[in-house]
């Protein structure tokens, strides 16, 4: 390949901005439309929780937005709102957390911390963003249908997403959601190829494995999942379709629909689909929260001027969280009727899959602990990650616990829990990457101080919502109810309502601010310099102007891991990769004000897995 890439021939404007194959401006294109999609969830959800706030009252913006059908009087339908939640469920899980997160910071940062012009494949890195374009305008097309959307809940249990009459929400806007996801899912799988050949075959040299930042083995491993269990979820995806329009009975058996009676269809099972569904699920809860994990793991290491705590630890305990997340599914399914044996198999790997999840935990605080901090917005959003992960995550050895999950399932608890270590801990962990290669992104600076109000309304926000459903769910609330005056036991917990929605709309004022500062600073944000934060990572050797090719003459070479911050014989308290240095040891863990500093020995590539067993911590006596 020549090395003269700052000089291409002048690009359309459709060959540089709609159809491009560099990946810094397919990254732009994952995140500027997970952005938009995250903008009609937040608002959906929003617009339902004034229903739950106050179900007797009327509002005119209601009537104004859906018409007299979905918002009569300017209260929510109760199929409407249903699928209100339905849809915004989707968007958050699919469209912001998975492909605006993971699509968004695999492609931008892939190529450029592991030393390549680009992805393996740019045509198809380029596919798997329309396919992703696509499948949500087919998502969103489902909100204009006659029946409207999807009403199913989001994970679109049959029979009613397996019934097209089975009620308004069942009709077309069900077919069109099952069409979204299975573009979505290819999509995935093209994103997911064209990450894993990348890293593993076009790293530059001296990027061995165990020189890549944890950013890096982060996205590899989630596209590892992604490959793995989206295909089952498409499998499933299309028995669904074949019993909707087929007349199949994959999920089916003695249905009785009002005024028609039996149906032909027999020997199918619902629990099948629960199988399948969640086979992708809970691998889909760590594809979500990885990558924000591997965000984090980088954000804290630079702002913190330390070497991340326990490299080697951080690498096992991902490697660990993508074995077990395969083997956890069936706690999602404890009142199913499944065996008490296979029941309890699944409880013990759902409280094992913890012991990595809390080795992270550790290991950031580890890092921050005394640390130079430098309070940076990403920073800010990085540590905020840490505690929504702890507070969501301790919620959930109630939830892996059979005997309680029989209790709370289907309440509210379960609601917070999944919003708090899943949903607003990703969510924390892609603004927190947002901030941090911002500069590296558009070559400007974001607003501090819009940074600082939007990270600390947000914050409020996120704890005000979700910690009062905790104690709504102890008390039996059930979640995804219309209205809570059905029965005078819910009726003290509207209050509690009418708080979480004022919260609720505190985090969307918040969100317009981050709104007006991420698309200003496109344009009136103060230039950046190369490398703004003191990095050691490849991406911010590359030129602040981009070029398709990333680096102007030869990529950088590597001779050092990533996290070497605030060395006692070096001047300078960053070195980056790209730096020699002689006499220089592979990996360095230490406090700055500790006088002696443990080593730890260069590890050859072949054999790095035994290696990082023996030494768990990434330690060695000094």
């Amino acid at each position: 390949m020549s090395n003269d890439h700052g000089h291409h021939h002048k690009q359309s404007f459709i060959s540089k901005y709609v159809f491009s194959m560099d990946h810094k401006m397919i990254s732009k294109q994952f995140l500027i439309t997970g952005i938009v999609m995250g903008v009609i969830g937040v608002a959906m959800s929003i617009l339902f929780r004034l229903q739950l706030a106050w179900p007797d009252t009327s509002f005119p913006i209601l009537n104004w937005l859906f018409g007299d059908k979905w918002a009569p009087d300017g209260r929510l339908d109760s199929g409407f709102y249903m699928g209100l939640v339905t849809i915004h469920g989707t968007i958050m899980v699919f469209y912001v957390l998975t492909a605006g997160l993971s699509g968004t910071f695999s492609n931008l940062l892939i190529p450029l911390q592991v030393g390549a012009r680009d992805m393996a494949s740019p045509f198809m890195n380029m596919l798997s963003y329309w396919f992703f374009f696509l499948s949500s305008v087919v998502l969103m097309s489902s909100m204009f249908v006659e029946t409207g959307p999807a009403s199913g809940g989001w994970t679109v249990y049959p029979p009613l997403s397996a019934l097209a009459k089975a009620m308004p929400g069942s009709g077309t806007g069900m077919t069109l959601w099952l069409i979204a996801i299975i573009l979505f899912i290819v999509s995935a799988l093209l994103g997911g190829i064209n990450y894993i050949a990348t890293v593993l075959n076009m790293r530059t040299k001296g990027m061995s494995m165990n020189r890549l930042p944890l950013t890096i083995w982060a996205f590899l491993l989630t596209a590892i999942l992604g490959l793995l269990s989206f295909p089952v979820l498409l499998g499933g995806g299309l028995l669904l379709m074949f019993d909707r329009l087929a007349g199949t009975s994959f999920y089916l058996s003695d249905i009785y629909l009002s005024g028609i009676g039996a149906l032909e269809q027999s020997g199918g099972s619902p629990i099948l689909y629960q199988h399948l569904f969640w086979f992708l699920g809970h691998p889909e809860v760590y594809i979500i929260i990885m990558p924000a994990l591997g965000i984090t793991s980088e954000v804290i290491a630079v702002n913190s001027r330390k070497p991340i705590f326990g490299y080697t630890a951080m690498i096992i305990s991902l490697i660990g969280i993508s074995v077990l997340s395969f083997l956890v599914w069936g706690h999602h399914m404890f009142i199913t009727g499944m065996s008490p044996l296979l029941g309890t198999l699944f409880l013990i790997m759902t409280l094992i899959i913890a012991v990595p999840s809390a080795v992270k935990t550790f290991n950031y605080l580890a890092t921050l602990w005394r640390g130079s901090i430098r309070f940076t917005n990403g920073m800010m959003f990085a540590i905020g990650l840490v505690s929504l992960f702890i507070t969501g995550g301790l919620t959930g050895i109630f939830l892996g616990n059979a005997a309680l999950d029989i209790s709370l399932h289907d309440t509210y608890f379960v609601v917070a829990h999944f919003h708090l270590v899943m949903g607003s801990s990703a969510i924390f962990g892609m603004m927190a990457g947002i901030y941090h290669w911002y500069p590296r992104m558009f070559g400007r600076m974001m607003n501090k101080t819009l940074g600082y109000v939007h990270f600390w309304l947000t914050f409020l926000a996120a704890y005000m919502v979700f910690f009062p459903m905790h104690f709504q769910g102890l008390a039996g609330v059930p979640r995804r109810y219309y209205t809570f005056d059905i029965l005078p036991e819910f009726a003290p917990w509207l209050d509690v309502n009418v708080f979480i929605t004022l919260a609720a709309i505190l985090g969307g004022i918040a969100q317009l601010v981050f709104l007006y500062n991420f698309f200003s600073s496109i344009f009136f944000g103060e230039k950046s310099v190369q490398n703004p934060w003191g990095a050691n990572t490849l991406e911010w050797t590359a030129p602040v102007e981009h070029i398709h090719g990333n680096w102007p003459g030869e990529i950088p070479t590597v001779y050092r891991w990533p996290y070497d911050y605030s060395r006692p014989d070096s001047d300078s308290d960053f070195i980056p990769q790209n730096v020699p240095d002689e006499g220089a040891v592979e990996e360095v863990h230490y406090a700055p004000q500790t006088p002696s500093a443990p080593e730890h020995e260069d590890v050859p590539e072949r054999v790095m897995f035994l290696g990082l067993l023996k030494n768990w911590f990434g330690f060695k006596n000094a």
